[in-house]
This record gives C-alpha cells, sequence and structure tokens, in this order.
C-alpha cells in the first residue's frame, strides 16, 4: 500500500511521481461500481470511529504546538479535532452513503436522426488537488466526496494540522483501498514546496481547489496553469427590512455571528433599515451584546443610540455616558466595509432603503451567503433576486450554507465564482460529463449531401438510460 507517501519498495519518491500515480488511479477509478465506492465509505467510517484514540492524541499534539505558535484564534478553533467534531464527520460519511452514485447520469438526450442517438452523461473529473488550512475535518469531507464522485484527490494541509492530517490520511487511503478503490486514489502532500511542485503539473492534476484566505487563493490562481476552483472571503451580510418581526430578527442574526463565528458562513456585517432602526436598534444590538458580540456601529447608527438613549434635555455625549452596555471596538468609516473578522464581532450599518442593502452587499461582500429577515415575500424575492451571492436565504440563518446541511453529504469547499460549481460543493461539483453518441454506420457526407437530414428531437427521460 502506497498511500502516496513511498513507493512499494520503501524508496521516496518526488512529489511529480506521486501526482502521477494519482493520476493513474484516476483512470483506474472510472471502472469502479457504486458498490465499491459505497463499501470503501463504510470502511473508511468504521476506521475512524475504531481509531478515535490515535486522531485525538495527534490532535492535541497538533494543537498544543499551535498553542506555543500563537496560531489566530479562528484557525485554533477549526483546528480541533476530536468528539463531537469526529461523529459529525462519521454522520457526513453516513449521508454520503446513502446518496445515490452521481456518475453515469444521463444529463440529456437527443435523437439526431433515426438509430443516432446523442447523449450527455456525468462522469468524474479526474483527480483533483485541495490546499486548505487548519481543519482536519475538511481533510475526512474531501476525501470521501472524492471517493463517491470517482475522484482521485491530492492532499496538503496546512502545517498546524501535519500529525492529525498525517494520521487520518494515512487511515482513510488505507481503508479506502483494502475495501477495492485503487493503490494511491488518495496521495497526501506535506511541505510547503511540496505546493509549488504540485502546481506545475497540469498534465496530471485536473483542478486545484485551496482552501484558504482570498490572498492565498490569489497566490495559487497566479502561479498555476491548472485551473482553480476557490472560495474568497466570507463577508456575509444580514439584512433587516423595515418590516422585520423583531424576536426573528434578533434570533437569525444572533446565530448567523454566534453559532460558530470562525466560520465562512458566519455573518460579519448587519445592515440595517432605518425604519426598523428608529425603534429596534437598540434591543437588537443589546441582545447581540448579551450573546457575546462586539460590534463596530456606523456614525449614524451611534447617532441613533444616543438620541434613542437621552432622556429630557440631558442628552447623553457618549454611549458610555448613556450607560448602554454595548460592547464596541469603534465607530466604523463610511468605505470601511470589506471586513471578515472570524471572531465574535460584527460590524453594523443603518441604510435607507432595501435597494441601498443590496447594492452595499454587491459592492462590500464577497459573493458568498447573505440573508434578508422580512415579513413581506416581495421585498425577499427583489433581495434574492438582486443579491449576487452564491447563496441568498430569506428568513434564516446565514450558518445554512453547508454541504452536509443543503444534503450534498459533505463538501470539499464554498465556492463564490460562478463558472462551474457555484455555492456549497457537494459532489455534483467533483463532476464533469462527457457526449455518448450511439449509431449505426451513419456519416457526416450523407447530411452535408442533403441526404439525410437531422431530427435533433429530445428524449424524454424514460428513454434517456444507457
Amino acid at each position: 500500500m502506497a498511500i502516496g507517501f513511498f513507493s512499494d519498495t520503501l524508496a521516496p519518491m518526488d512529489t511529480e511521481q506521486r501526482v502521477r500515480l494519482g493520476a493513474k488511479a484516476a483512470e483506474a477509478l472510472l471502472g469502479i461500481g457504486s458498490d465499491v465506492k459505497d463499501k470503501a465509505l463504510g470502511a473508511i467510517a468504521r476506521r475512524i470511529d475504531e481509531s478515535r484514540e490515535q486522531i485525538e492524541t495527534a490532535n492535541t499534539a497538533d494543537l498544543a504546538a499551535a498553542e506555543r505558535s500563537a496560531l489566530p484564534m479562528p484557525l485554533l478553533k477549526r483546528l480541533g479535532f476530536s468528539g463531537s467534531k469526529i461523529d459529525e464527520a462519521l454522520k457526513g460519511i453516513e449521508a454520503l452513503i446513502k446518496l445515490p452514485d452521481p456518475c453515469g447520469k444521463v444529463l440529456e438526450a437527443r435523437l439526431l436522426d433515426e438509430a443516432l442517438v446523442l447523449r450527455r452523461v456525468s462522469c468524474p473529473i479526474g483527480l483533483i488537488a485541495t490546499i486548505f488550512e487548519s481543519r482536519p475535518d475538511a481533510l475526512v469531507q474531501m476525501a470521501c466526496l472524492a471517493a463517491k464522485s470517482g475522484n482521485a484527490i491530492v492532499l496538503k494541509g496546512g502545517s498546524e494540522a501535519k500529525e492529525t492530517n498525517r494520521v487520518l490520511s494515512a487511515l482513510i487511503a488505507q481503508a479506502g483501498e483494502e475495501a477495492g478503490l485503487p493503490t494511491d486514489w488518495l496521495v497526501a502532500l506535506e511541505t510547503r514546496e511540496e505546493i509549488g511542485s504540485l502546481l506545475r503539473l497540469d498534465r496530471y492534476v485536473d483542478l486545484v481547489i485551496p482552501r484558504g484566505s482570498k490572498e492565498f487563493v490569489a497566490r495559487i490562481q497566479a502561479t498555476s496553469n491548472i485551473p482553480v476552483l476557490g472560495h474568497s472571503d466570507g463577508v456575509c451580510h444580514v439584512y433587516i427590512h423595515h418590516d422585520a418581526e423583531p424576536a426573528m430578527a434578533s434570533a437569525v442574526t444572533i446565530d448567523s455571528k454566534t453559532q460558530y463565528p470562525a466560520a465562512c458562513n458566519a455573518v460579519e456585517v448587519l445592515l440595517v433599515h432605518k425604519d426598523y432602526a428608529e425603534t429596534e436598534l437598540l434591543p437588537l444590538l443589546s441582545s447581540l451584546a448579551e450573546a457575546g458580540v462586539r460590534l463596530d456601529i456606523c456614525p449614524r447608527s451611534e447617532t441613533l443610540l444616543l438620541r434613542q438613549a437621552s432622556e429630557g434635555d440631558d442628552a447623553p455625549q457618549s454611549l458610555a455616558h448613556a450607560g448602554l452596555k454595548l460592547p464596541l471596538y469603534s465607530v466604523k468609516r463610511d468605505d470601511d466595509w470589506a471586513v471578515e473578522y472570524l471572531d465574535t464581532r460584527m460590524a453594523v450599518k443603518i441604510v435607507d432603503s432595501l435597494e441601498e442593502a443590496i447594492g452595499h452587499i454587491n459592492e462590500y461582500g464577497s459573493g458568498h451567503t447573505d440573508a434578508i429577515v422580512s415579513a413581506s415575500r416581495d421585498a425577499a424575492a427583489r433581495f434574492m433576486a438582486g443579491v449576487d451571492s452564491a447563496s441568498v436565504y430569506h428568513n434564516a440563518s446565514t450558518r445554512f450554507a453547508d454541504g452536509y446541511r443543503y444534503g450534498l453529504g459533505a463538501e470539499v469547499g464554498i465556492s463564490t465564482g460562478k463558472l462551474h460549481a457555484r455555492g456549497p460543493m457537494g459532489l455534483q461539483g467533483l463532476l464533469s460529463y462527457k457526449w455518448l453518441l450511439e449509431g449505426s454506420g451513419q456519416i457526416v457526407a450523407d447530411y452535408v449531401s442533403g441526404k439525410r437530414n437531422f431530427i435533433h428531437k429530445d428524449l424524454p427521460p424514460d428513454e434517456k438510460g444507457l
């Protein structure tokens, strides 16, 4: 068993050799059936469950090293992989097993002429490389999605999760191979130098999926000829419309921010319609503060809060003077809104209209996930049509932007681009398609000469099976 680190003779291999073996495994996976894929996923789940102590020991070592090196808190929170996080990973694998095989599906079929049928059929992309930071659970998701979709995969995690990733990669690769997946279906890389080598191997690697900062993704796009599919910053918004129900507005906003603040789908900016703010801004921000959220407010919000807190002619000169227990970092500049805190901190801005909210999101957002809280279906429809993001919600937390919650089984990432895949990338995001034509000896010369004519009749679903 190679596991992508050593050959069968135990002689070290360079990055190109390992990636080339991964490409060969991708070819072999084209002939692997659904039963083998699901058997492999079941074996992977059992191996992870049986190896909890080994995994948690490695993760404890990574966490201790990360704390010593003062790893930023958002990355530290994502680094942990034990207990409930392992349970959640196993649930994701179980969900994947229950999903139908996405490969070999006839997406469309057309009768070109009598006994000449064209079909567009789903198929794996091939060899996918994923480069990610901090999250060992992401390794499990990506490896299992690759297996289910019939792709081979190259995994390169961050050095902060080196011990956990090393254990998980070996366990998953071995379990998959023992269940029938080809040797080297999972190739694990460990060093930064290997990334540079990997990104030059466009002959073997079909797609790179980076998961990290906007700058990290941009560097990869600038240094490789391999197609890159990565998500940008998670600058997500919740907009509270003038007719929002206060309890719902508070619940959706708090969940969007505090359920898991370090996630890319956690809300970073709260937009509040001026009419709603007139009576409900103070209660809304107070509920956020009670939930532990630190607030950066716009100058207009500060003015309104001071006015709401004033009594008679003795208007307070500051929020502290007003006795408002709102933990503040600052009053924000009007142009300072493209923020990704990844922490219990949120920016707040008052807007004059639904249209201004949409414009603000499209200008400062990252195209990830944005939500409106409103009692009006018409307002929600306008918001959902106008906001140019991968996921747009009405009366729901932004934290729903997740492959498992979407019923995709798991995800390899969330794409904020518009080509090939958008939003949480589950199985469908790891597929391409090919055209299959079945004839009975037809030649193009007959159609060019007019001897024969095309029918071009779309076939109904019951006639699309192979």
